[in-house]
């Protein structure tokens, strides 16, 4: 039996159901619906065709009055709507309890992916499933901002797969951040990625962190690895940018392979300002700005609210108590890694 034949065939027995099995009956009607990949479109004018179809075959006695004949087309109308709203619940409720197995599975492969924990040779045949070849190289992605939810995920992962093709990019929530897995080299992923979460969350309410590209699956776990060190070491240096990739931040994992080294540097350096009656962090927070605006004063007082005068008495000041200034060249490195180094470290507790 077709689609529309079984939908007509079944919407008719609907009519005929008892009052008390009646609702169970549209509900399990509209779930079938659902799994048939039947429209909502159709399941409402199949039982609105069926409604017409039973009223047209219902006789008129001769002694039937008009108000008998009214009450018996308001009672069939009234059963209809009923039937259609439990109809509805039937199959909107199946495509949520299919939504989310698809996105349980999915998490499911993403996690095992990104994990590796999985047998090789079942992972290997779910990749197939989502169109990503193990041996190949990939890139992931992580999008972290407040409110992230399963339906924005739902239309990023869609709007992706639109702009980049299906089996290119495989996107699912994980631990509250969104993460893309895209296929090696793919150019704009991020940008693109940038303009839906713009669209969906407004400016400043997000950060992307691109890993490098990577090959086969340990890659991916290296790739997803870079890219949340990355968010992570944006907190920790107070960095804005919307988008970062891993690859530039380099010298921060560096930075912190020998902690000992760098603490040792970090107090060495800077451990006489904690000395100064405010304490370090008015004198980190001068030399921060002033690196990020490549050693201008007039841009950094004019971002610190501060005038250039200010400016020159604290770097004066850093001089006279740690012995560097960030206008000597060989000095400016030292103090410019000292100043990093504290960030991420913390530093001063």
């Amino acid at each position: 039996m077709s689609d529309a034949n079984w939908l007509a065939a079944n919407c008719q027995d609907l009519l005929y159901v008892p009052a008390s099995a009646r609702r169970q009956a549209a509900v399990n009607l509209g779930a079938r619906a659902a799994d048939e990949g039947l429209t909502l479109r159709e399941i409402v004018t199949g039982l609105l065709d069926a409604t017409t179809a039973h009223w047209s075959g219902t006789p008129v006695a001769s002694t039937d009055t008009a108000v008998a004949v009214h009450s018996r087309a308001e009672t069939l109308l009234h059963t209809a709507r009923a039937l259609l709203t439990d109809a509805v619940d039937g199959y909107t409720r199946q495509n949520r309890a299919e939504l989310d197995r698809h996105d349980n599975e999915r998490a499911a492969f993403v996690n095992d992916l990104l994990t590796g924990r999985a047998d090789p040779g079942g992972l290997a045949e779910r990749a197939h499933r989502y169109g990503i070849r193990l041996s190949a190289t990939h890139t992931v992605l992580i999008a972290r901002a407040a409110g992230l939810t399963p339906g924005i995920t739902h239309r990023i992962d869609a709007a992706l797969a639109s702009r980049f093709g299906e089996g290119n990019t495989l996107t699912t929530l994980r631990d509250g951040d969104v993460v893309c897995i895209s296929a090696g080299g793919l150019r704009g992923i991020a940008a693109e990625l940038a303009h839906l979460l713009l669209a969906e969350l407004g400016a400043g309410n997000w950060q992307i962190a691109v890993g490098r590209t990577q090959p086969g699956v340990h890659g991916l776990a290296t790739s997803l690895d870079e890219a949340r060190h990355t968010l992570d070491y944006a907190v920790r240096l107070g960095f804005t940018t919307p988008v970062l990739n891993a690859a530039d931040l380099l010298v921060f994992p560096v930075l912190l392979r020998d902690r000992d080294a760098i603490t040792d540097l970090v107090t060495t350096v800077l451990g006489p300002l904690t000395t100064t009656r405010g304490g370090a962090e008015p004198y980190l927070e001068t030399l921060t700005v002033l690196f990020d605006n490549q050693g201008n004063h007039t841009a950094t007082a004019r971002q610190m609210h501060l005038s250039v005068r200010a400016i020159t008495y604290r770097l004066d000041r850093i001089r006279d108590l740690t012995g560097y200034h960030p206008g000597e060249p060989t000095q400016r490195f030292t103090l410019q890694t000292a100043v990093l180094g504290a960030r991420l470290l913390g530093w001063p507790p």
